[in-house]
C-alpha cells in the first residue's frame, strides 16, 4: 500500500480521511498529536511549517502528498509552502524518495474580479488580495518544483466551501447587509463532502496534473446564497444596501469577498478527475433546520 502524506489537517482533510485510509498507509504533519486522528488510523509527525527546524522530521518514503494547509497570514509569498518544499528537498539529497504526486488546496481567489464572467482554468490569474497572492505564489512555487523535478502537480482551485455545520450563521444572526440586486456579485461554493471526494480523485495516478476548478454547478448571487442559508436555517434575511453604503456598514474583511464576482465552470473536475457531486447545488447541500437538528 502507497503512503500518503497530509500537510493540514482541517475539516475537509478529516472528512476525506476515510477514504484515504482505505487506499494508502497515512501519516499526517500536525503541530501537536491528536488522539482522534490517531484513533481514525493515521500515523502522526509533529511539526510546524512556520519553523523550518521542525520539518526534518518529514516522513520518508511518501509517494503522494495533500497539502491543506493555509499559508500565513501577512505578505504576498506563501512562506510555509516554500518551507515545506526546501524541506523535501533537503530530505531528497539525505536519499530519500520524493513523491510522485502532490496535490495542493488553493483559493479561486487568484483570478481576481472577473466581472461575473465564466472562468474556466485557462484564465489568467489576477488576485486583489495579499490573501490570494499569497495562494497564487504557493502555486507558482509547486508547479515550477514539480516541472523541475518531475513531480505529478495537481491544483484545485476551491471557492467558497460550506457544510451543515459551516455556514454564514453568525453574520446573519448579527444583521450584516448584503448588496442589493443591482449591484450584487457572482459567489461560488463546494460543499466540504464533494471537496473532500475531489482530493481522493486528484490523489490517484489516472488523475491529469495540471490546475482544477473545485466547484458545483451553482449559478448564484452572493444576496442570494446569504438567504437561502437565512430561510432554511430560520433566521432572518440580511438586508439589502447599495455598494456605496457597503464599507461603512461591512467589516472589510467581508467586503472583500463581496468585490469580486465570477462564475466558475468546473467541467475539468467532472471530466478529468470523474468528480460526481453529490450537491450539485447550494439547494441541495443547505439543510433546513428540522433536518439539521434531526441530525444532530
Amino acid at each position: 500500500m502507497e503512503k500518503l502524506l497530509i500537510v493540514g489537517c482541517g475539516d475537509v482533510a478529516r472528512r476525506a480521511l476515510p477514504e484515504l485510509l482505505r487506499r494508502y498507509r497515512v501519516s499526517a504533519l500536525v503541530r501537536a498529536l491528536d488522539p482522534s486522528l490517531v484513533s481514525a488510523g493515521a500515523e502522526l509527525v509533529e511539526g510546524d511549517l512556520d519553523r523550518a527546524e521542525t520539518l526534518a522530521v518529514l516522513p520518508a518514503g511518501a509517494s503522494r502528498i495533500a497539502h491543506f494547509a493555509p499559508p500565513a497570514e501577512g505578505g504576498r509569498r506563501d512562506v510555509r509552502t516554500r518551507a515545506l518544499l526546501a524541506a523535501l528537498e533537503h530530505a531528497a539529497r539525505r536519499g530519500e524518495m520524493l513523491p510522485q504526486r502532490f496535490v495542493y488546496l488553493s483559493t479561486s481567489g487568484v483570478y481576481g474580479d472577473c466581472g461575473g464572467a465564466r472562468v474556466d482554468e485557462t484564465r489568467a490569474p489576477f488576485p486583489q488580495t495579499e490573501r490570494a497572492a499569497r495562494r497564487l505564489d504557493a502555486e507558482r512555487a509547486l508547479l515550477e518544483w514539480g516541472g523541475r523535478l518531475g513531480i505529478e502537480t495537481v491544483v484545485l482551485r476551491v471557492p467558497g466551501i460550506y457544510a451543515a455545520d459551516r455556514l454564514p450563521l453568525e453574520r446573519l444572526r448579527r444583521g450584516v447587509p448584503a448588496l442589493r440586486a443591482e449591484d450584487d456579485v457572482y459567489s461560488n461554493h463546494i460543499h466540504a463532502d464533494d471537496l473532500a471526494a475531489a482530493v481522493v480523485a486528484a490523489l490517484e495516478r489516472e488523475a491529469p496534473p495540471g490546475v482544477y476548478n473545485v466547484s458545483d454547478d451553482s449559478e448564484i448571487r452572493m444576496g442570494d446564497w446569504f438567504d437561502l442559508v437565512a430561510v432554511r436555517r430560520g433566521l432572518p434575511r440580511p438586508p439589502r444596501i447599495a455598494r456605496a453604503e457597503a464599507a461603512d456598514l461591512i467589516p472589510a474583511a467581508q467586503l472583500s469577498f463581496m468585490s469580486e464576482s465570477r462564475r466558475l465552470v468546473n467541467r475539468r473536475m467532472k471530466e478529468a478527475l470523474g468528480v460526481r457531486l453529490r450537491y450539485p447545488t447550494v439547494a441541495d447541500g443547505v439543510p433546513f433546520m428540522a433536518a439539521v437538528e434531526k441530525a444532530a
